[in-house]
Formats: structure tokens, sequence, C-alpha cells
């Protein structure tokens, strides 16, 4: 659940990119890093594994000077390989909404589906409802899965967010619909526009500045 102080005015949000062995979690998380000006963010850190990294930064205090709340991110990969189970599930405790990272490649499939599974039970054991946006990363691969194809993992409707993170392209729209499906989750069950005094769509387009982007960046839902 995220973290509410309303004597201080201050909110703090925890997002988790998951998925399979080099399906492109490392790259969004840089790609994300590098688009946000330096003084709106912290140190990118790393955490090396023998066959993998978990990346961690934080999108320094967002100040909504309207009502004098103060906002922050904590963004997170976890790795991949099966062996680091243990290390996923620390990484996820706490998080307020996921975005798994799947691969296009026509061959990743089986490591998808079973990334997939792998986060179904570690949110359940972990007892975690929260929202989870697919990204299918590698567009550019010549092979790629046509995104009509694709598994959309037991949800027929569920969008779908196409991109190519080493060019940057896809990064912030599937951050933001991260973070817009974890407010909108968070206001459903806290009420934190009525109590903070503000607005969703004002809180999605002050981020979205923020983090060097634009209201085309923010995808319609």
């Amino acid at each position: 659940m995220a973290q509410v102080d309303f004597n201080e005015r201050q909110l703090t949000l925890k997002l988790v990119y998951f998925g399979p062995p080099l399906s492109g979690k490392t790259t969004n998380l840089r790609a994300l890093h590098g688009k946000v000006d330096a003084l709106n963010r912290g140190r990118l850190m790393t955490l090396e594994t023998r066959d993998d990294r978990t990346l961690f930064f934080d999108l320094l205090p967002i100040f909504f000077r309207s009502n004098g709340l103060s906002f922050r991110i904590k963004v997170y990969t976890v790795p991949g390989q099966p062996m680091h189970e243990a290390t996923r599930r620390v990484v996820l405790q706490g998080a307020d909404g996921v975005v798994f990272v799947a691969d296009s490649s026509p061959d990743k499939a089986g490591a998808n589906r079973e990334s997939w599974v792998g986060l179904g039970k570690n949110l359940t054991d972990l007892g975690l409802r929260i929202p989870v946006i697919v990204q299918y990363n590698k567009r550019d691969l010549a092979d790629a899965v046509a995104l009509t194809d694709a598994d959309r993992f037991d949800e027929p409707e569920r969008p779908l967010y196409p991109a190519h993170a080493v060019a940057g392209d896809g990064v912030l729209p599937t951050f933001l619909a991260a973070l817009q499906a974890t407010w909108d989750q968070l206001e459903g069950a806290m009420r934190l526009g009525q109590k903070f005094g503000l607005a969703g769509d004002d809180f999605m387009r002050t981020v979205c500045g923020h983090v060097g982007g634009d209201e085309r960046d923010i995808v319609a839902r």
C-alpha cells in the first residue's frame, strides 16, 4: 500500500518492473531515468547478482503548489533468472503497481508465460492485489509477434503497450499507464483526490511534465 502521510501531505508510491530474463526491464529503467531532468531524480542504483541485476531510483518529490502535496515514486526492476526468486519477492513487497515487460520474440512466449505465472504466485503469496500493466518490448525485431496474436495473459481485453526500450520508444507511455492505474486503484480505496484536493487528471499531467513527457504520452484509457 502507498505510504501516505496526511499530516506532512506526502505520498510515496512504488512501481516494480517484472518479466523474464533479458526482456528489457533494465533498459526500460535506464531509459526512463535518462528522460528525467537530473534535478528531479535520484541516482540510478544497481545491485549486481551473478546473472542479473536489480536497479532502482527515486523520482524526487514532485511538489503540487496548488495544495502543498509532495509526491515521490520509487521505481525498481527485479532479476529475471529463476534462481533469484527470493530477490523478486523481496523487491515486490510493498509495491503499488507492476509493469510486466514481455519479450516480443516468438520464441520467448514460453518464458513470458512462465514469468507471468511466477508474478501471480508472488503477488498472491504477498497478499498484493495491485494493477499490472503489460508492455511488449523489442518491437524492432523483424519477427516480433503481432500484438493481435500476443499472449494477453488470461484477459482478452487487456491493453498491451508496445515498446522499443533501447530507443526509448514506448517507455514513458508504459510508465504513465502504470502510474495512472495505480492512482485509480488508490483513489478508489483511499479517496486520495478528495483528501489531498488533487484531481487525477491534474496529477497525471504534472507527473508527465516532471518526467520529461507531454500529454501525448498519456495513453487514453
